[in-house]
């Protein structure tokens, strides 16, 4: 019985706490957001959430309601609520546009699109909008702390999406379609040259157009043979010492081979 009542009077005492702790009609803005805060401190970012959205409401066009906008963002990003935080740092530029935190809203905000940003294989839609907001970022703020880490996020990003189109061109020569996988790879050297997924791209090129050449009707296969060539002098002039250069050199000789032999036969045919 004795336990019952500590128990009782424990769960009475953490009650009355937590009703201190929370906003309460007729609490003045300063108190409001200072409740709104220790919930932050205490990492309690869902109350906090929920706090700081009170005192956007109750002191919107004060500096409380300003700073309790951006800590409703930040709150969020600490709670890996992403999407939400993205909005709510976005929502924060567009209504401050000239406070002394957008320049860190604006980093946040496509930081928290990079922390969505999924494997490869999946969607990437959330990849893109974070290299469309960073490089923004760059352009904004030239000078910032944080120019250096965004340029890194997007050559990460951007690695990720060569891997994308790689996988896809690989999908296609798996399945014998080698002229899809021929462009898919030119994708990867067009869009993402700077990406270590490029030189490998080129190689599988030219192999590409090679199947596609050997698989061709004979009135064809010259000209995608050639195909083959442009793709051996391309890597010749964007990668003179790449780490492939033993296989390139290996299918330039299968692509010289079959377009000797195929100009063989076509002079055969029209000398009879």
């Amino acid at each position: 019985m004795r336990t019952l009542f500590i128990l009782v009077i424990a769960a009475a005492t953490l009650m009355s706490c937590r009703s201190e702790d929370l906003i309460r009609p007729g609490d003045p803005i300063d108190v409001a957001f200072d409740k709104a805060m220790s919930q932050f401190e205490e990492e309690k970012y869902t109350d906090a959430a929920r706090a700081f959205e009170t005192v956007i409401s109750i002191g919107r066009g004060t500096d409380w309601g300003q700073d309790a906008q951006y800590y409703l963002a930040e709150s969020h990003y600490k709670n890996r609520r992403y999407l939400v935080a993205a909005s709510e740092y976005s929502r924060y530029v567009q209504f401050h546009p000239n406070s002394p935190r957008r320049e860190d809203a604006e980093f946040k905000e496509a930081l928290s699109y990079y922390n969505l940003s999924p494997r490869y294989r999946l969607d990437q839609t959330y990849t893109e909008s974070a290299i469309e907001r960073f490089r923004l970022f760059m352009s904004r703020y030239p000078n910032s702390e944080h120019r250096e880490q965004a340029g890194n996020y997007i050559a990460e990003l951007r690695e990720k999406l060569a891997q994308r189109d790689y996988n896809a061109a690989e999908f296609y020569m798996r399945t014998n379609r080698y002229n899809s996988a021929a462009i898919y790879f030119g994708l990867v050297i067009d869009r993402f040259p700077e990406t270590r997924w490029a030189e490998r791209a080129l190689v599988k090129q030219m192999e590409s157009y090679i199947l596609y050449a050997e698989n061709s009707i004979e009135s064809r296969q010259e000209e995608r043979f050639e195909k083959a060539l442009e793709s051996y002098s391309s890597y010749l002039q964007l990668f003179p010492q790449g780490e492939n250069r033993s296989r390139i050199e290996e299918l330039y000789d299968r692509a010289q081979d079959g377009l000797a032999e195929v100009r063989d036969l076509t002079s055969v045919a029209q000398s009879n």
